[in-house]
């Protein structure tokens, strides 16, 4: 199993940066569709074969990674007394968060741990490693509490201390994110209000200005702007556009579509091209904190990242990783059309992307603010790991085969007990991409959230209905 730590160092050793903790994670995205035409990597070579068993992928060697999980979590593990929040216990607390999250153990005793560490936030010197493992349980209590606000109430519990009397902006934002997250009932509008009254330059702290305008949003949602808008929209010249269409709730299945470079939508025996994604957190947070949701707005995509190396096999799968950019990330070859490096401008250049009706539609902005934030190193990839791994996945059936992420775009990967791949859209997106940009294909993505009473995923017929007539109908496929 890789855990959080173990990540990281697989993710430097394929050319990712030492932020890896920030925003990647070990989880899916594959599919079988397009292995008989298999896509090509960046590099020039072709996509790895799938005939090959993957040794890793095998049941046996995943019930010994289950077992090894399952293990850890005994109450002596958790004990505070035992293990004491010490830089030299560092790894320790890494690694049993990593596996919480992965187990979701539904025991008082992880509550009374996490509700322990939490309360540390208050002390006034504390190390930086003390506070990254505060931060680690934050993420992983949010997790817990959102999905059972009852068993895991000392959590919320201390969310509340947290954000009445904490002077850390950045954990107040996400104590009160947290319980935001919880079906227990707290005065939202309230907790806001007094929030402000702490901080009085709040609108001067990224994270307690997107928490406060997240917590508006939800007592009072903006109306959502045409959608045929959004679609018709040209960020830049010769661009393709890859629309990845969303509901508020994560945990149904995003709809990804594409616009090719001369602005026709993609389709195949007459419909749109499409690929389902998951753009879900394990960890049900925010997007505007490490590890949170996938935010919605505008990404950069510049070509793929080579496949792990095969001891990482269960974080990213087989194939090559589709590379996003946000705004203030590094690496990015032309964020803005016409304009070589990363985004740096203000966030009225931001808004000059989008379409007017757009523009003052604050949900769209999240790319910008998490770039501010630090958010980076998203990307399209699969995963070797099995959804059955992840403890909760029945809670979520129509997504159950997508695995969840720490931020990125998740496709489907299956693999049977054998270890060979049974499907996978990988091969797929990478092959519409290359088609639609060439070897080094760039253009961009745009993730945006289309509200709906249905808990189903963006129909095509919904996408269809939001299309010009020009557009609708063109049944080659290109």
């Amino acid at each position: 199993m890789l855990n959080s730590s173990s990540l990281c160092s697989a993710e430097q050793r394929v050319h990712l940066r030492s932020k890896c903790l920030r925003t990647l994670w070990v989880t899916g995205l594959l599919g079988l569709s397009g292995l008989l035409n298999p896509a090509v990597g960046s590099s020039g070579r072709v996509l790895a074969q799938a005939g090959a068993a993957k040794p890793q992928a095998a049941a046996a060697a995943r019930v010994v990674q289950r077992q090894q999980q399952v293990r850890q979590i005994q109450p002596q593990s958790y004990n505070l007394k035992r293990y004491p929040v010490t830089d030299s216990n560092e790894a320790y607390w890494r690694n049993l968060l990593w596996t919480t999250a992965i187990v979701e153990p539904q025991e008082a005793y992880v509550a009374e741990a996490l509700r322990g560490i939490l309360a540390l936030s208050a002390r006034p010197q504390l190390s930086r490693s003390q506070r990254r493992t505060i931060e680690m349980a934050m993420q992983v209590g949010t997790q817990l509490y959102a999905g059972n606000s009852s068993v895991h109430a000392k959590v919320g519990q201390q969310f509340l201390q947290t954000v009445e009397g904490d002077r850390n902006p950045e954990w107040v934002a996400m104590a009160l994110s947290g319980l935001r997250q919880g079906d227990a009932p707290v005065q939202l509008r309230q907790l806001s209000d007094r929030v402000k009254v702490r901080f009085p330059n709040w609108s001067e702290n990224v994270f307690l200005r997107t928490t406060l305008q997240d917590v508006a949003e939800s007592l009072a949602p903006t109306p959502v702007p045409p959608l045929g808008d959004l679609l018709q929209r040209t960020i830049g010249p010769g661009q393709f556009h890859l629309f990845v269409l969303c509901r508020p709730n994560r945990e149904t299945l995003c709809q990804a579509i594409l616009r090719d470079r001369s602005g026709q939508f993609r389709r195949e025996n007459g419909q749109l091209w499409s690929v389902p994604l998951l753009l879900r957190s394990i960890h049900s947070l925010g997007w505007n904190f490490i590890r949170g949701q996938t935010p919605q707005g505008i990404y950069r995509i510049e070509g793929v990242m080579p496949v792990a190396e095969d001891p990482f096999f269960r974080a990213y799968g087989q194939f090559p990783l589709v590379k996003l950019f946000m705004p203030f990330e590094s690496g990015a070859r032309q964020f803005l059309p016409g304009r070589s490096g990363r985004f740096t401008g203000p966030l009225s250049t931001y808004q000059a992307l989008l379409p007017p009706s757009w523009r003052n539609y604050t949900p769209m902005q999240q790319s910008y603010w998490a770039g501010k934030i630090g958010r980076s190193l998203f990307r399209i990839h699969g995963s070797g790991e099995a959804p059955d791994f992840f403890s909760k996945q029945e809670r979520y059936p129509d997504s159950y085969n997508w695995n969840p992420t720490i931020g990125c775009l998740s496709a489907i990967e299956l693999y049977d007990q054998a270890g060979k791949l049974q499907q996978a859209d990988m091969p797929k997106i990478l092959k519409a991409l290359t088609a639609a940009g060439g070897k080094n294909f760039s253009g961009y993505a745009v993730v945006v959230e289309i509200p709906s009473s249905a808990q189903t995923p963006v129909s095509l017929a919904e996408v269809e209905a939001a299309l010009p007539a020009s557009d609708v109908g063109q049944s080659a496929a290109r």
